[in-house]
Parts: structure tokens; C-alpha cells; sequence
């Protein structure tokens, strides 16, 4: 069975909010399943491996948000390998740079993103932040609650080559319209940290049944489900009353 390569873009930049923890995440749910997996962290300067079956992008800053969109322009590589195919998981800011454009520091410059999602990120009137909870309807047509944290303060609008991730029932999601994140073809943006690959672990699965291009066999977590059924129970209780 071939090694499972997941790279982990630039921490350095985007790693300010411990969704790290995603590609530990991915690794450990394909261990227990017996694949060979291996996490490959990348930082600026140092090229993008094209071979990859999953690329993490996760949470920064304004400026780090331009680095890392410059470098992954000059590099190339994450866009060859999104276009045969591989998963592209971007969190965030990383969520923010996979679009069409975004804006970032106390003069809102706009800057040309990655154009792999077709979105686009502007100033908001108020902050997100706090526990969000939304509902992703899986492949399968199941429900599935997605839980995390949000913080950010850009407003996510979504164009029509993007679908949302998710139905926001606590918290700001995008904009305040009621969507979540945003999916296209393999690459998937979210707004939530926590990471949220730890405390979702259907869509962790999600992201290696399309790479995979298989489907995984299922691998219960007694004690992950438990922790979930708590934070879903608070975050419930943050719920606006009708």
C-alpha cells in the first residue's frame, strides 16, 4: 500500500491557531485503518512537493496571509497538484487566501488569492468570535453537526462555481447569511479552528475518502464521540432563543 503524503503549507505563516493539529489528525485516522501515512511540513523557500494527497493551509495574519500567497504563486506547485486532483483543506486565513481575492490590513488592499475557490473576503462590520456550530450534509445525504471556533474578521461572499460547507446554526459563518465555508471540485475552506479535524472527525474522513478515492472503513472513538456530544450540547446552549 503507497504512502499517504500530507503536506502541511508553511506553518510558519499560517499556523498561528494549532490546525497543525489537522495533518496529526489525518495521519492517526489512516494509521489505525493500517495505511503508511506521513506528514510533510513545508515552509517558504522550500518547494511544494506535487505528489501530495492532501495540503493543509491554516490560520495567520494579514501579513502572512500576502507571504504565503506570494510564495505559493512563485512555487506552482499546490495548483498542479489541486488540478490532478489532490485535497486542498484551508482554514481560515488559509480559507481567505484559496480565493478569488481578499483584503487584509487597516487600508482594506485588495490581493489576489489563490483563485482555487470562488470566493472573495472583505472587511465586516463586527468580529466573529466564539464557538460556531453548523450542519454539513455529507455525501450521503446524512446530517452531520460540525463544531469549532471562529475568529475572524473578514466577510466571506460565495461565487457560483462555490457551494457552502455548511448551514450555520451558532456563530457568524461567512457572513451572517447562514452558510459555512465553501467546497469546489477538492478544495474545501472553513472558518473553524479547535482544530476542527479533531473535534469533527466525519469530515477528517471526508477529506481522505476523496483523496483516496475510496471509501474508509469506519473507526469508532468512544471518548471523541463523548467530547463532541459536550461541546455540541454547549454550543446549543449559546443558541439564539426564538
Amino acid at each position: 500500500m503507497s504512502l499517504v503524503e500530507i503536506v502541511l503549507v508553511y506553518q510558519s505563516l499560517l499556523g498561528i491557531y494549532g490546525d497543525r493539529g489537522n495533518a496529526v489528525v489525518l495521519r492517526h485516522r489512516l494509521r489505525v485503518r493500517g495505511r503508511d501515512a506521513v506528514v510533510r511540513v513545508i515552509e517558504p523557500g522550500q518547494p511544494v512537493p506535487a505528489t501530495g494527497a492532501v495540503y493543509l493551509l491554516g490560520g495567520g495574519e494579514n501579513a502572512a496571509q500576502d507571504s504565503a500567497v506570494r510564495h505559493l504563486k512563485e512555487d506552482g506547485h499546490l495548483f498542479e497538484a489541486v488540478a490532478r486532483g489532490a485535497v486542498l483543506f484551508a482554514v481560515c486565513a488559509g480559507f481567505q487566501i484559496a480565493g478569488r481575492s481578499f483584503t487584509t490590513g487597516d487600508g482594506d488592499t485588495v490581493t489576489e488569492g489563490l483563485g482555487l475557490l470562488d470566493v472573495e473576503t472583505r472587511p465586516g462590520p463586527t468580529r466573529a468570535v466564539g464557538e460556531i456550530l453548523s450542519t454539513w450534509t455529507k455525501p450521503d445525504g446524512t446530517d452531520y453537526a460540525l463544531t469549532g471556533f471562529e475568529n475572524h474578521a473578514g466577510y466571506t461572499y460565495l461565487g457560483a462555481s462555490a457551494q457552502p460547507l455548511g448551514r450555520v446554526e451558532v456563530g457568524l459563518g461567512n457572513n451572517g447569511d447562514g452558510t459555512e465555508g465553501a467546497v469546489q471540485g477538492h478544495v474545501i475552506g472553513t472558518y473553524p479552528h479547535g482544530p476542527v479535524l479533531a473535534r469533527n472527525p466525519d469530515l477528517a474522513d471526508h477529506l481522505l475518502e476523496l483523496a483516496l478515492g475510496v471509501r474508509l472503513e469506519p473507526w469508532p472513538d468512544a471518548e471523541v464521540e463523548e467530547l463532541r456530544r459536550q461541546r455540541l450540547a454547549w454550543a446549543r446552549k449559546l443558541a439564539p432563543r426564538p
